[in-house]
């Protein structure tokens, strides 16, 4: 595959247009405005800022690229227990919903595709989470691990400022220095997970819990989580 073809599959898989559904979610921010926590543009940026640097940089992202590398090496064990830790990780019923039904959904896209059919492998498990499937078609379009962890959390930033644009609500312009803005902070997150050992690992992000335990039974929702 050319290098030119692999951004192409780096810029499809981190496309809002992936039919996945996680325009649908929105990870407990629904909760964090309707609680006035999050209500103007510098707070969003902090809720997600936050998010960003720990319960998805020190648990999310090393642990994606962890799959990655099981995924590079053939270490089908290695696969198998990193998605089982993923989902345990998972601190409310909304958050596991959310990544096995998007893990579902790009499993059966990926089995559509002519050159990424994954599902001899993943039909030995009953539930597969959202970066298992992710890190298996990176790894299958050989995208290198930097550039690929890059892509899936900026697509994480866009698709919670896509919904703080909804929520909160926020402007256009005000969205795309939110994305800027986080963005420039990507790099660093990444580099971080790459060399993180399991042991550093952490998932502690109490707002978070208590955010997505609070939607589950909000009155009026436009997200499910």
């Amino acid at each position: 595959m050319t290098d030119t073809l692999t951004l192409i599959r780096l810029l499809q898989l981190a496309s809002p247009a992936l039919p996945v559904g996680a325009y649908t979610y929105s990870q407990g921010l629904e909760w964090a405005v309707e609680s006035g926590v999050v209500c103007n543009e510098q707070s969003a940026h902090d809720w997600l800022f936050g998010l960003l640097q720990h319960a998805v940089g020190l648990l999310e992202a090393p642990l994606f690229a962890c799959l990655y590398r099981a995924w590079m090496d053939g270490n089908d064990d290695g696969v198998w227990q990193l998605n089982a830790e993923f989902l345990a990780s998972r601190e409310t019923s909304e958050l596991r919903a959310e990544t096995v039904q998007m893990g579902y959904s790009l499993r059966r896209l990926a089995g559509e595709l002519a050159d990424c059919d994954l599902e001899p492998f993943f039909s030995r498990m009953e539930e597969t989470a959202f970066p298992t499937v992710w890190t298996a078609m990176a790894a299958v379009w050989k995208i290198p691990i930097t550039e690929a962890l890059c892509a899936y959390l900026f697509n994480w930033c866009e698709n919670q400022i896509m919904a703080a644009v909804k929520l909160v609500p926020l402007g256009q312009s005000a969205g795309q220095r939110l994305l800027q803005s986080l963005g420039e902070r990507i790099p660093e997150v990444a580099d971080r997970a790459l060399k993180l050992p399991e042991e550093s690992w952490s998932n502690f992000a109490p707002g978070l819990a208590i955010a997505g335990s609070r939607h589950e039974s909000q009155y009026s929702r436009l997200f499910r989580s």
